[in-house]
C-alpha cells in the first residue's frame, strides 16, 4: 500500500511547486462557490457518521446512534405486545357483545349497560333503571310519557329525546348498534379492517370510499365529530349530535374539504381524539400514527419538488389509485377464504404496530434530509 501511494504523493508535490499560484487560485473559488461548500461539508458530515472498522474483524460497527434507537424500538415494541395482550385477554369476547344479542333476551344488567353507553349523562338514570328491573321485553314497550313520569323521571328533554333515539336504532335493527371501535369490528370485521388499511394507506380514496358507499352509517358520523356545528357548542346538543344526524352544512362541507385536500391524516386524528374517552390508548396510537404518516407525506412532497418532478404528480396518482383499488379488489375477492385469526392479526398490527415502524421511517426521512445536497 506505501509503495503504491509514493508515487502520487511524489506527483502531487510537483504540482503545487511548479504550479503554486493556479493552486492557489483554484482553492479561493472553491471556498467562494456555495455548492461545492455544501457539497463537500454534506461529503465531510456523512464520514464523520460512518464508524471506522473493527480493528480485529474488520467489520463495520453498527452507527453509534442505530443501537440506541433500535433499543427504544424495541423496548416500544414490547410495550406495544403487553397492551395487545393485555386488551385480548380482558376484553369481552365479540360474540357475548349486544350487537349480537336480540333485545328481547337482554337482562336488566345488559339495558343498563346499553344506557350508560349513551353518555356520561346516562349514569343519573342508572339506579332507577335497575331498581324496576328493566329488562330487552319490558324496553321495548316503553314510550316517552312513561320516561318522563316516576320511576323513571328522564325530565330532561335532551336526554330523554337522545334514549328514544336510540331505542328506535334498536327496535329497526333488533340488536344494539355498534357505538365504539370494538363493536364495530365486530358487526363488520372485514370493512373495519379495508377502512383501517385504507385510511393509513391513502386516506383521501378511504374517505371518498365512505362518501359514496357508507354515507349514513359512517361518514356522517365522521363529519359531525370532526367538523361540528357552532350550536352543538352546548352540552345538551353534544348529546344528541351523533343520534339525530342532519346535513352537513356548507361550513362544514367547506372545513372538511380542506382538511382533506391538505392534511387528510388530521381528519383520523381529531376523530381519535373525540374518542379519548372511550379508547385511552388506542385513540393514542391512532393519533401518533397519523402525525407521524402526515411527516411522510410532507416529505414525499418535498422529495417531488425538490427533484423537480411535479410533471408526474398526475401519473403517480394514477399509479397509487390503480394500486389501492387492486389491492381492495384482490382483498374482497379472497376475503372468505382468509381465517379470522389472520384477519385480527393484520387488523391489531396496523393499530398498534405500524407506529412504530412509522417512527424508524421518519428518522431514516430526517437522515437522509441532513445529508441531501441542495
Amino acid at each position: 500500500m506505501t509503495l503504491s501511494r509514493a508515487p502520487a504523493l511524489r506527483f502531487l508535490d510537483a504540482i503545487e511547486k511548479l504550479f503554486p499560484d493556479a493552486i492557489r487560485m483554484r482553492f479561493e473559488d472553491i471556498r467562494h462557490n456555495n455548492d461545492i461548500v455544501q457539497s463537500l461539508a454534506a461529503f465531510q458530515k456523512y464520514g464523520n457518521d460512518q464508524v471506522p472498522l473493527a480493528p480485529n474483524t474488520g467489520r463495520v460497527n453498527p452507527q453509534r446512534g442505530g443501537g440506541f434507537f433500535s433499543g427504544v424500538l424495541t423496548a416500544l415494541t414490547g410495550v406495544a405486545v403487553v397492551l395487545l395482550v393485555y386488551h385480548w385477554s380482558s376484553r369481552e369476547s365479540e360474540h357475548d357483545l349486544l350487537v349480537h344479542k336480540a333485545v328481547a333476551k337482554w337482562t336488566a344488567e345488559e339495558v343498563v349497560l346499553w344506557l350508560e353507553q349513551l353518555g356520561p349523562w346516562a349514569s343519573l338514570y342508572r339506579d332507577r333503571f335497575l331498581a324496576e328491573r328493566v329488562n330487552g321485553r319490558l324496553l321495548l314497550t316503553l314510550t316517552e310519557e312513561e320516561f318522563s313520569r316516576a320511576p323513571y323521571t328522564v325530565e330532561n328533554s335532551s336526554h330523554r329525546r337522545a334514549i328514544l333515539l336510540e331505542l328506535e336504532r334498536v327496535k329497526a335493527l333488533g340488536v344494539k348498534p355498534p357505538q365504539n371501535l370494538w363493536e364495530y369490528k365486530a358487526v363488520n370485521p372485514g370493512r373495519s379492517l379495508f377502512l383501517l388499511y385504507a385510511l393509513k394507506s391513502s386516506p383521501r380514496l378511504g374517505l371518498l370510499y365512505l362518501y359514496l358507499f357508507d354515507y349514513t352509517d359512517t361518514f356522517l358520523p365522521f363529519i359531525h365529530t370532526i367538523c361540528p356545528l357552532q350550536e352543538d357548542s352546548s352540552g345538551e346538543d353534544t348529546i344528541t349530535r351523533l343520534l339525530d344526524l342532519r346535513e352537513p352544512t356548507w361550513k362544514q362541507w367547506r372545513e372538511f374539504l380542506l382538511k382533506y385536500s391538505l392534511l387528510p391524516y388530521q381528519l383520523i386524528a381529531e376523530f381519535a381524539w373525540d374518542w379519548l374517552e372511550v379508547h385511552y390508548w388506542t385513540s393514542r396510537f391512532l393519533i401518533v400514527n397519523a402525525m407521524l404518516l402526515s411527516v411522510l407525506e410532507l416529505f414525499s412532497f418535498w422529495r417531488i419538488w425538490s427533484r423537480s418532478e411535479l410533471k408526474t404528480v398526475p401519473q403517480r396518482m394514477w399509479s397509487h389509485f390503480w394500486k389501492v383499488s387492486t389491492q381492495g379488489l384482490f382483498v374482497a375477492m379472497f376475503w372468505p377464504l382468509i381465517p379470522q385469526f389472520v384477519c385480527n392479526c393484520l387488523f391489531y398490527w396496523a393499530l398498534y404496530f405500524n407506529p412504530i415502524i412509522n417512527i424508524d421511517l421518519v428518522v431514516k426521512e430526517v437522515r437522509r434530509l441532513e445529508t441531501q445536497v441542495f
